[in-house]
């Protein structure tokens, strides 16, 4: 069957409008919401039900604003001023700011009287039922409704009468508490499962100040993007299982990395605190995630703290130093004929940990060199068909995807490989028995926690996780982006590319990187793909490459 390309269809021009914000004229495309036309002003406009990713309601009015229309002559056209500019009309009446779309000639004011009173209002009205436990609330430290009623609350109450009570700490799912009490009806939960998560489970029942959250009869909220509920709700109403009750936020760094779960790379942020992570969250990028993330990849951390962590080198099942356990590595690699010797590596390694890596087996002359591919079934938005975050790296650094596997484990299992270097992965699953492991002469390996591989390693030598240190990974997108260290390795672990960088200096292979960034210019000098950038060109939100040798594309 032929095909005949079609002609890409030109791309259509959206009209600039003219809008006076707070005094000033400034030019948006057509189809602004007057709040994103507010905030790209510099004018912050506090607001609860809006978000940027989701429709706009308008119920919770906190976003009130006052409009002004152009003043319209006997002829039905705008009468201009001196400066040539519409002559406006202020309306005595508010408008909410995140379901209005801008319009040629409009106004705004996101302060004055008017504004201030009705938002004095709003908060007066949400803070009516709302009980005063911010001391024990999981979301202090990050609540709108507590930052904006300092901001633009009255700081005294005219209530009287008895608070409506609510429902506190309902199951409504494997990781998700419910605190009704606190939940202002923002309805960014419910609008987040019907329009992202396709999972409509969550609604309002009852009416005035008895509404209240809750899932469908029958259902409970125990979809996969669940926590992003968390993640979105302005207020404590709904809180992770997970992180609950467990650290204050205010205590946290947060350290901007990647997701290493499969090969969409996620955006995120490592929220840590003295060397323990306590959760992971979305970041926001538009080129890979947007606002989102799945709760099995972000709850999937706690490995890093595992009391059998790999801590110390070790030669023969006995504690090492550094130096011995590289020397005696090196000298046991070398020992053998490169025919008689293989490698196997991970996709879940860094690019430059696979460069170091390709550079070991060729001081080595090894040739039977793999990677162990990962496939699965993605979930068709942000779970992919690879559970390897790193495949593309690893086929643009010229490293085999598992072709060659089979070849290695039937090697070990007949004798013809003596010695084998296994990276960041557990060798009885890429083929190879657990007693054939146990007849080789040498295995060292690299690796973070024990498996069925690290007991019959002659040398076993602690690695650091994905929070623990620095590097790049290409998505199956083809976008670059960076891994940052948020936590130390514990014990005597040490960071990947230096382990790989001492053995390869001690096989008598180039000396010469003494840093991460090093590493990068190294690799980049050697590949096309990555001409011209550095660890810090990467930037926050990636680059994408042209890995079909196309110039790169400049991004807005």
């Amino acid at each position: 069957m032929t095909t005949t390309a079609t002609p890409a269809q030109p791309k259509t021009e959206v009209p600039l409008l003219n809008v006076q914000v707070d005094g000033e004229w400034r030019q948006f495309p057509k189809g602004t919401r007057l709040i994103e036309a507010c905030i790209k002003s510099g004018q912050y406009v506090p607001h609860y039900c809006y978000h940027p990713k989701l429709s706009s309601p308008g119920n919770c009015r906190m976003c009130l604003v006052q409009l002004g229309m152009p003043k319209l002559g006997a002829d039905r056209k705008p009468e201009l001023g001196e400066d040539g500019r519409p002559i406006l009309n202020w309306s005595p009446r508010p408008a909410i700011s995140c379901a209005t779309e801008i319009s040629e000639g409009m106004g705004v004011r996101t302060s004055g009287p008017l504004v201030e009173e009705c938002r004095n209002g709003v908060m007066e009205f949400l803070l009516i039922n709302h009980p005063l436990d911010c001391p024990i609330c999981d979301q202090a430290g990050e609540c709108r409704l507590q930052e904006f009623s300092v901001e633009y609350g009255k700081g005294e109450s005219r209530f009287l009468e008895e608070k409506v009570k609510k429902p506190k700490r309902v199951d409504i799912g494997e990781r998700i508490v419910l605190d009704d009490e606190r939940c202002i009806m923002c309805s960014r939960c419910i609008r987040f499962m019907q329009e992202v998560a396709h999972d409509d489970v969550l609604g309002f029942v009852n009416r005035g100040s008895h509404t209240t959250l809750t899932v469908y009869p029958g259902k409970r909220l125990d979809n996969n993007y669940s926590l992003n509920t968390v993640d979105i709700c302005p207020v404590g109403a709904l809180t992770s299982k997970d992180f609950r009750f467990r650290m204050r936020v205010w205590f946290l760094k947060e350290t901007k990395s990647i997701d290493v779960n499969c090969g969409t790379g996620s955006n995120i942020l490592i929220s840590s605190r003295e060397g323990i992570v306590h959760r992971i969250t979305p970041r926001e990028n538009d080129f890979v995630n947007s606002c989102w993330m799945p709760d099995s990849h972000r709850l999937n951390f706690h490995y890093l703290h595992d009391e059998d962590r790999l801590k110390t080198p070790l030669v023969k099942s006995a504690p090492a130093t550094w130096t011995d356990a590289i020397s005696t590595a090196a000298a046991q690699l070398k020992s053998h004929e490169p025919a008689r010797i293989a490698m196997i590596a991970s996709a879940r390694m860094t690019n430059e940990e696979l460069f170091l890596a390709r550079r070991l087996a060729t001081a080595l002359g090894i040739e039977q060199f793999d990677v162990l591919p990962r496939p699965q079934e993605g979930d068709g938005f942000l779970i992919s068909n690879d559970g390897n975050p790193n495949t593309t790296g690893a086929k643009l650094l010229g490293l085999h995807c598992g072709g060659r596997l089979s070849a290695i484990a039937a090697g070990v299992a007949s004798g013809a490989i003596r010695g084998l270097l296994v990276l960041g992965e557990d060798a009885t699953q890429c083929g190879i028995a657990e007693g054939d492991l146990a007849n080789l002469e040498t295995l060292v390996v690299v690796d973070i926690l024990p498996n069925k591989t690290t007991p019959h390693a002659t040398v076993l030598l602690p690695a650091s996780g994905f929070a623990e240190k620095r590097g790049s990974m290409i998505n199956l997108a083809g976008r670059i982006q960076r891994l940052n260290r948020a936590i130390s390795a514990p014990g005597l672990a040490r960071d990947d590319w230096e382990i790989l960088r001492d053995l390869i200096v001690a096989v008598g292979g180039p000396n010469g990187v003494y840093s991460i960034e090093e590493v990068f210019r190294a690799m980049a000098a050697e590949t096309p793909a990555l001409t011209g950038l550095s660890m810090a060109g990467i930037g926050d939100l990636g680059v994408e490459l042209a890995l079909d040798g196309a110039p790169r594309r400049a991004e807005i």
